[in-house]
């Protein structure tokens, strides 16, 4: 494993604000209409994946001419999206750290399929989070320090029937040992209590999500 972070745009919703998450030395993977958006703020994706038909014969032609490489495909005769296919190229760099950007707005089935995609990263022992301009999502199976990054809210929402051993420390609504199920909302909206807080659990999979209004 390195440790450079493959940063991976996609083409959800764009915030300016996705360039000061961006950091020298990040290999950038643009996914489709992700790949543009880079382009167009002074950025070369080192790779650009896709089979661009969510641009225009002209602005793809522009993705091929300064992007790093080009991985395309068929927009019909494809089984992955485009951040799917993205997020695999990223696996395959086996970074320390995998930080997607643009997954989310628009189509729920894109968001939720990609937000599914921190599960695979932790099977692969790589740290990786999802960030747009209102939500920073994150995942866990045992512990995870969450750093006050001027969100209002921290929720836990299990990503497995159940989480268990869930105890919180540093934040407004502690928890001890306590169980959560999907489908319940019993750690939503709680907020730090602290410059950081400690979320660990004993069993399951749990995404921690910061987010704002």
């Amino acid at each position: 494993m390195s440790n450079q972070r493959v940063v991976i745009v996609s083409g959800g919703d764009w915030t300016d604000d996705y360039l000061d998450y961006i950091q020298p030395g990040d290999r950038l993977i643009g996914a489709d209409r992700g790949a543009l958006m880079l382009i167009e703020h002074g950025l070369h994706p080192d790779i650009a994946v896709g089979d661009f038909d969510s641009v225009s014969s002209e602005d793809a032609d522009r993705i091929r001419r300064l992007s790093g490489r080009i991985d395309s495909c068929d927009p019909v005769d494809k089984n992955y999206t485009d951040t799917d296919l993205a997020f695999e190229l990223a696996l395959n760099e086996r970074p320390s750290e995998i930080l997607i950007l643009g997954a989310t707005g628009g189509r729920m089935d894109h968001t939720l399929a990609n937000v599914q995609l921190l599960i695979r990263a932790l099977h692969h022992q790589i740290v990786c989070s999802i960030r747009d301009r209102h939500n920073y999502i994150q995942l866990t199976s045992s512990k995870l320090v969450v750093e006050d990054l001027g969100f209002t809210y921290v929720s836990l929402i299990p990503a497995t029937m159940e989480v268990s051993g869930v105890t919180l420390t540093g934040f407004a609504y502690p928890l001890e040992n306590a169980t959560l199920r999907q489908g319940q909302s019993l750690a939503v909206s709680n907020q730090l209590a602290a410059p950081q807080g400690l979320v660990s659990i004993e069993s399951g999979l749990l995404f921690v999500i910061q987010s704002r209004d």
